[in-house]
Formats: C-alpha cells, sequence, structure tokens
C-alpha cells in the first residue's frame, strides 16, 4: 500500500470535535487507498498546561521527569485520536514513542531523532492495522528514559517518520492554510504559495516564519520529504496548501519568494575591543559556550589597535551574552572598553532561490527601504537572502515596502 504521513497541530486537536474533524480527514486517505501513519501533537495548551505544573512542583526539576510528565499531552491526543478512528470503522491503533521505538539522543528537552525501526508498524499494518496513530515531540533514549524533542518537535517526528518509511508525502495540517510570501497580519497583499523549495523554507523558517519548525524542513530537505502544509479549518481540497518540494519540482519561480521578520532582536556592540589575531573567535567561541544564538556579525576598521565588533541576537538572550563577556574580560580573555546594547531593533529578510541568477536584489531591496527613510544598521547575505537589522518600529513598513518593491503579491 502507498503511505502517507498526516501530522496535526495542537489547535487542530484542541477539542474532541476538531479530533473527529481530523480523523475524517484521515478516514478520507485511507478510503483513497493510503496506509497512515498519524502524527499529534498535544491538545492546544496542554503542554504550556504541563510545563507550569512542573516549574510550580519543582523551580530547579530534573529533566528526565520533565520530559516523563511534558510527553504525556501527545499521548492524551494519540489515544483519543485512534478511539475516534474506531468509532469510525476505521482500524487504527496508538503508538507512545516508545513502543515504535524512536530511538533518540539522551538530551532531555531538546533530543534529536538517530533511528525509527519500521518492523513493529509495518507489522501491524501487514495485520490489517490502516492507521498508526504516533505520539509527537517524544522518543526513548539507550537507558530506557523517555525524551522529548523541544517545542515544535512534532513536526520533526512527522518528517522522520515520512523519511524512515518512505511515504509518498507529509501533510502538516495547522491553522493556516500554507506559506505566504509574507505575515498576512502584516500586508493585505500576501499571497499563499503554491510551491517553495526547501532551502527557501528552510531560511524562511529560520529568519521567523511560523509555519514549521526549522529542524524539520532541514530533515526534510536531507531526504527529499515532500511536504504539504496545510489549514485543518478549511474545505477538502487535494490540491489546497503549499509544497515544499526539491529546487527541480518548481518550473520557474519569482527572484524573491518572500519576505521574512524576526521582531525579538537586539544588537550589541563592544566598544574598542583590543585588536590582535584571534579576537573574534575569543569572543564568539565565549558566545557559543554561553549558548548564545548570534546571527549578524561586523567589525569595524581597526585604529591604533582597537576596533568595535558588533553582533545580533534574540533580546531573550543578551543578559546572558552580557554576562558571558564580562567575565571573558575578568578572565583577560578579551579585552574591551564598554558593552552598548539596542534592545529596539528587528531583523527584516528577503529570501529567493532566484537570486542565485539574478543581480539587483540588494540594490532594489536598500532603495525601497531608503524611499521609506529607513535606515539600515546591520547587513548579512547568503546565496538566497538577504537581511537587515532596522528600528523596530519601522518594521511593518519595511515587510509592505519590500513586498511592493518585488511584486510578490503577484504570481511568478
Amino acid at each position: 500500500m502507498p503511505l502517507l504521513v498526516m501530522k496535526f497541530g495542537g489547535t487542530s486537536v484542541a477539542t474532541l470535535d476538531r479530533i473527529r474533524r481530523a480523523a475524517k480527514r484521515v478516514g478520507r486517505e485511507v478510503a483513497n487507498g493510503y496506509d497512515v501513519i498519524v502524527i499529534v501533537s498535544a491538545m492546544s495548551g496542554k503542554t504550556n498546561e504541563l510545563v507550569g505544573w512542573v516549574e510550580e512542583t519543582s523551580p530547579l526539576f530534573d529533566a528526565r521527569e520533565y520530559d516523563a510528565v511534558v510527553s504525556s499531552g501527545e499521548n492524551v491526543t494519540a489515544g483519543l485520536m485512534a478511539l475516534t478512528l474506531q468509532e469510525m470503522d476505521v482500524p487504527a491503533r496508538s503508538w507512545q514513542g516508545w513502543q515504535v521505538p524512536v530511538q533518540t539522543t539522551p538530551v532531555h528537552a531538546a533530543a534529536r531523532i538517530e533511528a525509527i525501526p519500521t518492523d513493529n508498524i509495518n507489522a501491524k499494518f501487514a495485520e490489517g492495522m490502516k492507521v498508526a496513530v504516533v505520539a509527537g515531540f517524544q522518543g526513548i533514549a539507550a537507558d530506557g528514559r523517555i525524551t522529548t524533542l523541544g517545542r515544535g518537535g512534532s513536526d520533526t517526528t512527522a518528517v522522520a517518520f515520512a523519511a524512515a518509511f518512505g511515504a509518498e508525502r507529509c501533510d502538516i495540517y495547522t491553522d493556516v492554510d500554507g506559506v505566504y510570501t509574507t505575515d498576512p497580519r502584516i500586508s493585505s497583499k500576501a499571497r499563499k504559495l503554491d510551491r517553495i523549495a526547501f532551502e527557501e523554507m528552510l531560511e524562511l523558517a529560520s529568519l521567523g516564519a511560523k509555519v514549521l519548525q526549522t529542524r524539520s524542513v532541514e530533515l526534510a530537505m536531507r531526504y527529499k520529504v515532500r511536504l504539504r502544509v496545510l489549514s485543518s479549518f478549511e474545505e477538502y481540497d487535494p490540491t489546497a496548501g503549499t509544497l515544499v518540494c526539491d529546487e527541480e519540482e518548481i518550473m520557474e519561480s519569482n527572484v524573491v519568494s518572500g519576505v521574512a521578520y524576526s521582531r525579538d532582536e537586539a544588537k550589541v556592540t563592544l566598544i574598542s575591543v583590543a585588536d590582535r589575531p584571534g579576537i573574534a573567535s575569543a569572543i564568539f567561541g565565549t558566545l557559543s559556550e554561553a549558548a548564545v544564538n548570534v546571527d549578524m556579525i561586523i567589525q569595524n576598521i581597526s585604529e591604533e589597535g582597537r576596533t568595535d565588533m558588533t553582533f545580533s541576537c534574540p533580546t531573550n538572550q543578551v543578559a546572558r551574552a552580557d554576562r558571558a563577556m564580562q567575565q571573558a574580560r575578568e578572565k583577560g580573555l578579551v579585552n574591551f572598553h564598554d558593552l552598548v546594547v539596542d534592545n529596539d531593533v528587528c531583523k527584516v529578510s528577503v529570501v529567493g532561490i532566484g537570486m542565485r541568477s539574478h543581480t539587483g536584489v540588494a540594490a532594489k531591496m536598500f532603495e525601497a527601504l531608503s524611499k521609506e527613510g529607513i535606515n539600515i544598521k546591520v547587513i548579512t547575505t547568503s546565496e538566497i537572502k538577504i537581511s537587515v537589522l532596522i528600528d523596530r518600529k519601522y518594521l511593518e513598513l519595511a515587510v509592505q515596502a519590500l513586498h511592493d518593491a518585488f511584486g510578490l503579491e503577484m504570481a511568478g
């Protein structure tokens, strides 16, 4: 039998009525001749509730017990989905991560999938099971302890199962009906994309687009798993949503496919750093050890043996970065006069595989921002992306201006 993987996010299974609605979609695919692996998240809000209980019980909690508690939300959904399918006369059963087993690293709350043996589930398919409902977000380490994959881990679970079982496609059902050229809440001209390349989706996900978890897109790109993002709240349409696929499957696309943004950015500048060989390694090695996610980096021209070093990072990591750099200065690893933080910035990016073969994208981007009187503080580029750091108050204006400048409301 051909096989599909269908993943339902928390809002798609938030109530028993929504679980029934999702189950009907699964039943339709079974009727179309598919065996189906369904990956479910916890019911909307349940994971936050469980995390709250853990933190209230034990502020300095044992991460292994945290995983044992927090993973239970997905187990409830899996059981309810299997029961609902059985009521529809669809042969289904639920699977917890350890029953598959989803084998992971032992890093609790942030485990990575190492292997998904297919024997147990395939044996049940051979016996007549049509749907395996698997609790997402969880697995089991070599020591037998339950692990979780971090927030958004059910997306990664779904892609990993699709790769392991050679699924025809992996459908990600969520509360949006696809991937848009930008956030529709900011630009009314935002257009849903029929297809987007893995690389573009990976950049958009890493730059702030919340549709798919970054790790799931990385996995899909590595194993060539065709992803379809679609809404669980719209009527059934086999052509709905956005297909995330290999670049070769896209005949022709716009130079720029989307505009992404990240609101919670900070610009950190080390003033008057003693410039010497290895200073960048000392600074960013220290930040890496402190788990600070550095993005953009600028080093000014050195004068009289001193220079300024600027980088960006998420606002919630600024205190950690500050502490790490002050400790590095006390240890004599880095010599600088002051550390200055600007918390009122944001990152806006344009992304598109068409940039590889077209010139003038940066010029058009900078001209569009200039016309709106928006000053660029930091710039970084890759083969298919240009990102700028600007004042946060201009975020919506910048997104709208760039969306218009590249004509993203029009299909390619």
